[in-house]
């Protein structure tokens, strides 16, 4: 199933770039991750079509080898769920993970503020025939389930947001926690791009959820460990931290 997505990612993002303009972009797009975090508010991380192809390429299928090894390791599927709301969904890999660990597939709800983004997502849900729907909005703006058989996931977006729309995200994860609604927030494993992590463990551990640091072998496709070496990037492990509520086994 992923060596046929990996494929199908080539065919759809890597026709009309050479292999040099891709590690090119890949590179741009890593050290705007890195070292110019301010401008991913503003959409810098897809801002050209190098550096989407690269994030669907190499991005793409880390986020989801790791989120997938991270709802596991939750036991995040050990109750069912009925819908999923992937917040800042991206191109829909962190939703279709989730998902696709279930043995009772639950159904995506894929939010962005880009209309690539959703598209993409919707491809996403449509090759691993999840049942999903992505469209485009402000996640602060979006109604929040509130119910023990719903779940929030947020992959990779919160860092990405001003703070008054950090602020307002907050608020409404706690509100949706104490209806019952899981959470499960996922950010690169660095702390220092983050002043606000502290904050949100707080508040949200107040509420009875859990920060956690994670490390997995980095067991990933040659395809995209090839690509990480001709961008110069080292891909020792797969890590991540999270703040999760409502998992069984969360600790």
């Amino acid at each position: 199933m992923i060596d046929a997505w990996l494929t199908a990612l080539e065919q759809r993002h890597a026709t009309n770039l050479t292999s040099a303009e891709l590690t090119r972009a890949l590179r741009a797009l890593s050290s705007c991750y890195v070292e110019r975090r301010g401008r991913l508010g503003s959409g810098a991380a897809i801002d050209s079509a190098g550096k989407r192809a690269a994030f669907a390429l190499f991005y793409g299928p880390l986020h989801c080898f790791t989120i997938t090894e991270i709802v596991r390791a939750l036991g995040a599927c050990d109750r069912p769920l009925h819908t999923i709301v992937d917040l800042g969904c991206g191109t829909g890999v962190g939703g279709a993970a989730w998902a696709l660990a279930c043995a009772a597939q639950p159904r995506v709800q894929g939010i962005d503020r880009s209309a690539w983004a959703a598209g993409e997502a919707n491809w996403t849900y449509a090759h691993f025939d999840v049942r999903g729907t992505a469209r485009t909005a402000d996640i602060t703006k979006t109604a929040l389930p509130a119910s023990g058989d719903s779940a929030i996931l947020l992959a990779y977006v919160v860092n990405e947001l001003e703070t008054p729309a950090r602020s307002t995200l907050l608020a409404k994860l706690v509100d949706a926690i104490r209806r019952g609604t899981r959470v499960l927030v996922v950010e690169s494993i660095a702390r220092r791009d983050k002043p606000w992590w502290l904050e949100w463990s707080r508040v949200l551990e107040a509420e009875g959820a859990h920060g956690e640091e994670w490390r997995f072998d980095a067991d990933v496709p040659a395809s995209v460990r090839e690509r990480a070496r001709r961008a110069g990037l080292t891909l020792k492990a797969l890590t991540a931290r999270t703040i999760s509520a409502g998992f069984a086994r969360a600790s």
